[in-house]
């Protein structure tokens, strides 16, 4: 059992290894690489804080790891604080329009 047990957590660490060479990926694949929750992806792509791409006719999300890897290279402000701030600010801009 113990040993079936190591055969799992080998075998789930070699598929997040494999997860990471992938050049495209979606935010189920992102949060797995930056270790961002989904949440947080999900408002940094509506206030157009995170490179991506959208694909209309799927209705998805994807993201270019080497854009990515520089994004994070850059030190964004990932604080809930400053989220919160551009998002009422983004609140404010669409009540004036």
């Amino acid at each position: 059992m113990e040993e079936q047990q190591n055969v799992l957590t080998i075998l789930k660490e070699i598929k997040t290894i494999l997860g990471h060479q992938k050049k495209v990926m979606n935010v189920e694949d992102l949060a797995a690489y930056t270790g961002l929750s989904k949440s947080k992806i999900y408002k940094l792509t509506s206030l157009k804080l995170i490179p991506m791409s959208n694909n209309r006719h799927i209705r998805q999300i994807f993201f270019d790891k080497d854009t990515i890897d520089k994004w994070l290279m850059g030190d964004p402000n990932l604080s809930d604080e400053f989220l919160e701030e551009k998002f009422n600010q983004q609140l404010q801009r669409n009540k004036n329009h």
